[in-house]
């Protein structure tokens, strides 16, 4: 079992920078990638980012590429996500997401059916 807990959002003006943190739970962290995903309301939940359980490779959203950056640390058991010249389309409830255990295999992934544990979620809102 992996536990979840998103921290780190709020309300912040266009231009300006947030870091989101997930403190996760369990034993299994440094062998599981891990992702963060977003859900404006009406709107159906997209990827933002992924990095591999050995942090050596990361995929992004082309909407937050050059902009946000994913990173771990695994002594730590936490994962996050650095939002830089935040716009207001990104204004949505962040999650962040564990991968299956697969221990043999570093990847990224983009698709939500390749997580198996996922967060309650932070609320950022970017105002214009």
């Amino acid at each position: 079992q992996v536990q979840l807990v998103e921290s780190g959002g709020g309300l912040v003006q266009a231009g300006e920078s947030l870091r989101l943190s997930c403190a996760a739970s369990g034993r299994t962290f440094s062998s599981r990638a891990m992702g963060w995903f977003r859900q404006a309301p009406g709107k159906e939940r997209e990827f933002v980012a992924s990095i591999a359980y050995t942090g050596s490779s990361t995929t992004y959203a082309d909407s937050v590429k050059g902009r946000f950056t994913i990173s771990r640390d695994n002594a730590k058991n936490t994962v996050y996500l650095q939002m830089n010249s935040l716009k207001p389309e990104d204004t949505a409830v962040y999650s962040c997401a564990a991968g299956k255990f697969r221990p043999l295999l570093s990847s990224t992934y983009t698709e939500g059916k390749e997580y198996e544990y996922w967060g309650q979620g932070t609320q950022v809102t970017v105002s214009s």
